[in-house]
């Protein structure tokens, strides 16, 4: 790394103790550095601090001897933890001055609650030479502030919707008015279920040994991903760039891309079944509903989505959905016949299209040699007899949710590539 590119990166400091003993989950830094990434600004470290002076200035010493852009988030509150500001100044040797400006903005914004303490005057003090960087929606101002040639302070409250807001309305347009990230970072990331994440990084291995774009592989939920970035002055650009590697990924990998960016298996099965004016129903078992709640959670699901049974007791099974008692005694209610029993009686009982069912055996306990904890089978029923049933063994060291959450998405997937088929 060359001496200029610690120059031109930044780095993102997080203050308050409640963040080093986990009481608050730091978003914050999460989306500083996405937004980072975005402006096409390098960034190496992240540092959190407790609400400490001493390790706070140890801290910033660190970070302005490798980084030229310094991005605080919390401890510009009212109360005495609240300590960012003034070890700023300190470590700086700069005096703080209050500002009339954060004064007036304090005055207007607690008219209507009856006044404000004298600990929120604090708020307005600012180091001398400082810009105030306003907080549009709390009380608690942040800075802008270069106290050495080369080096940039930003300061954010730790509430997260009052730092984005800065970020967008003030930050940004200093930032690239300042010069940095004149080029952008753009990303397009496809989505794949059924196919592992080793055995997808060996199929578009040329693809990932790129220069730019560069793809990178990573997995999550269950799923496996590829991301595909690049930096261009403009999304047009991006994209020309983009475009073709996506194809190229696409044709190799053909029906195990289900999506990009924030599509859900979900959304792209109902999607489908828009396109095809069909309807779907499901039957669930060791799921509990968590299949109709994912296709419930898309707004006009209504318009192919029917409804669900929730046949977990084998009663169930035989009285609502018609599965034949003695093929359940025999075969268990976790067997592949049984799902098919479901899905056939699920989707005559609803008139849908297409219905889904889901049995298996979620844990920790009822497990056994022959079924194991993670055996799940799913039954797809479609229009003209199709009927198809499907085995899976999730592994079960994940758990009863993981275990539930990846067959409500196999089952997902199954239609999705059935419908893909089909048209």
């Amino acid at each position: 790394m060359t001496a200029l590119g610690w120059q031109q990166s930044a780095e993102i400091l997080c203050i308050g103790t409640e963040l080093l003993l986990g009481e608050v989950v730091n978003t914050n830094a999460n989306y500083l550095a996405a937004e980072l990434a975005r402006l096409g600004i390098p960034h190496y470290y992240q540092t959190v601090v407790g609400d400490n002076p001493t390790r706070i200035k140890q801290a910033i010493a660190i970070a302005c001897e490798r980084a030229r852009l310094l991005i605080f988030t919390g401890g510009l509150g009212p109360t005495p933890d609240d300590l960012t500001t003034e070890t700023i100044a300190d470590f700086f040797e700069t005096p703080l001055i209050e500002r009339p400006e954060i004064i007036a903005d304090l005055d207007q914004k607690f008219a209507q609650r009856g006044g404000y303490s004298p600990s929120n005057r604090k708020q307005a003090l600012l180091p001398s030479g400082a810009e105030i960087l306003p907080n549009p929606t709390g009380t608690a101002p942040g800075l802008i502030w270069q106290p050495r040639p080369g080096l940039t302070l930003m300061t954010f409250p730790g509430v997260p919707s009052e730092m984005k807001a800065m970020w967008q309305q003030t930050a940004v347009p200093y930032l690239q008015a300042q010069g940095w990230g004149q080029e952008m970072i753009y990303s397009r990331v496809l989505r794949f279920w059924g196919i592992p994440e080793s055995v997808l990084a060996e199929k578009v291995a040329a693809q990932i040994a790129l220069a730019n774009p560069t793809v990178a592989p990573y997995a999550g939920e269950g799923e496996a991903r590829l991301r595909i970035t690049t930096k261009a002055k403009s999304e047009i650009e991006a994209n020309q760039l983009i475009q073709p590697i996506e194809q190229q990924i696409r044709n190799i990998t053909g029906l195990d891309c289900y999506g990009t960016d924030n599509d859900t298996l979900a959304a792209v099965v109902g999607k489908l079944l828009l396109a095809r004016q069909q309807t779907l129903g499901v039957a669930e078992s060791c799921t509990g509903g968590g299949l109709g709640a994912m296709l419930t959670t898309l707004p006009g699901s209504s318009a192919y989505f029917l409804g669900g049974v929730i046949s977990y007791a084998n009663a169930i099974k035989i009285n609502v959905l018609g599965v034949d008692g003695d093929v359940l005694a025999k075969a268990g209610a976790v067997s592949a016949i049984v799902a098919g029993q479901m899905a056939q009686g699920g989707k005559e009982l609803l008139g849908s299209d297409w219905a889904l069912s889901i049995t298996g055996i979620a844990g920790p306990g009822g497990g056994s040699e022959l079924k194991p904890v993670g055996l799940v089978f799913i039954g797809l029923a479609g229009p003209e007899n199709f009927l198809e049933t499907f085995e899976y063994r999730f592994s079960s060291q994940r758990g009863r949710d993981w275990i539930r959450s990846l067959s409500s998405r196999a089952a997902l997937d199954k239609l999705r590539r059935q419908l893909l088929r089909g048209s």
